[in-house]
This record gives structure tokens, C-alpha cells and sequence, in this order.
């Protein structure tokens, strides 16, 4: 008996998408995506306003984007990810499409829909494709799961009351329940 083989998607199949309708493209499977809860958006801006506001005071080079914006993590059709914040340093990754490659530090927040793909596969895509922290945050849970894939010095799990250090600088430490 021959298996029936599923369809291969690609980049060109989520732009043919709706408008306004969202999904990410893992290995040739589109994962479509509910619109954010209040606590994700009111979390996902103020840890983006935070790391922007402490690159900003540095003089720093990287820049923030908050979803959706694409990022293309391998140089190929079938990977299209839309991260919740991402982090980038390297401004020749940028065009007006998005970033084309790993973001330096990549941050996404957890919902019942998303949270085994955040991770599970995405955590692994974005360790291989070369991004360099990698945060998940759990609004339920009240925790944040650091990886650090860059030097594997500051992985570990924290409750939004602790002071998390951010991997990529040395001197930014983040505490969730201050931002809330």
C-alpha cells in the first residue's frame, strides 16, 4: 500500500494566505496562528520596550521587532517564522521583507496553541539556524526558560519575580513583574 505524502508548502503559499490572516512555515508544514491574548501583547511590548529602551541608552547597533515581522531563518522556501520579539545585530540580515537569517535573540511568548511548537521544533530550528538567546515566556505558568545556545552559561528557568540577565548583554537584567 503507498502512504499518501503530504504537501510541501512554502514561503510563496503563506503570502498567498488572506490578509490578515497569520501562520509560520516550519520544514514545509504551515502552523497557523490565533490572534494574541491582552496579557501576550501587554508582555510582548514591555520586554520590547525594555531591551529597546536599554539598547537605545547604550547607543547600542541591534534592533527590536515585534510580530508579526518575517523572519526567514534558513536560505530556503520551506522555513518562515514570525518570532514574538526579535533581536537584531546584524543590519545586512534586514530587508524590507524582514530578516534573512537567525535574529541574534529571539523571545516568544507561550499560548495553550503554541506552546509545544515554541518549544519543541522552533526550539530546535532556532538553536541549528544560529540564534544566539533564545527566551520563551509562560503567562500561565508565571515562568521564563532562558537558552542560551551562544555559550550555555545562563540556561535555566526563572519566575517572572526573578531578575533574569539576558545573555547577549551583560549588563541587562529583566524582572517580567516589574513590566507588568
Amino acid at each position: 500500500m503507498a502512504l499518501v505524502q503530504e504537501k510541501t508548502y512554502t514561503i510563496e503559499d503563506i503570502y498567498a494566505l488572506p490578509e490578515g490572516q497569520r501562520a509560520e512555515l516550519i520544514d514545509g508544514r504551515i502552523y497557523m496562528m490565533a490572534p494574541p491574548n491582552t496579557i501576550h501583547q501587554k508582555i510582548s511590548y514591555s520586554v520590547a520596550r525594555r531591551i529597546s529602551d536599554y539598547i537605545d541608552k547604550k547607543n547600542g547597533e541591534c534592533d527590536v521587532f515585534l510580530a508579526p515581522f518575517a523572519v526567514f531563518l534558513n536560505d530556503d522556501e520551506i522555513n518562515y517564522v514570525e518570532p514574538d520579539i526579535s533581536i537584531i545585530c546584524d543590519k545586512h540580515k534586514l530587508d524590507d521583507r524582514g530578516c534573512n537569517g537567525a535574529p541574534d535573540w529571539v523571545i516568544e511568548i507561550l499560548s495553550p496553541s503554541t506552546e509545544r511548537t515554541d518549544c519543541g521544533m522552533k526550539l530546535f530550528k532556532y538553536r541549528s539556524a544560529g540564534v544566539r538567546e533564545y527566551w520563551t515566556v509562560n503567562p500561565r505558568l508565571k515562568t521564563v526558560s532562558v537558552y542560551d545556545f551562544e555559550y550555555d552559561e545562563k540556561n535555566g528557568q526563572y519566575s517572572f519575580d526573578d531578575e533574569i540577565s539576558a545573555c547577549i548583554y551583560e549588563d541587562l537584567v529583566i524582572r517580567i513583574s516589574d513590566l507588568l
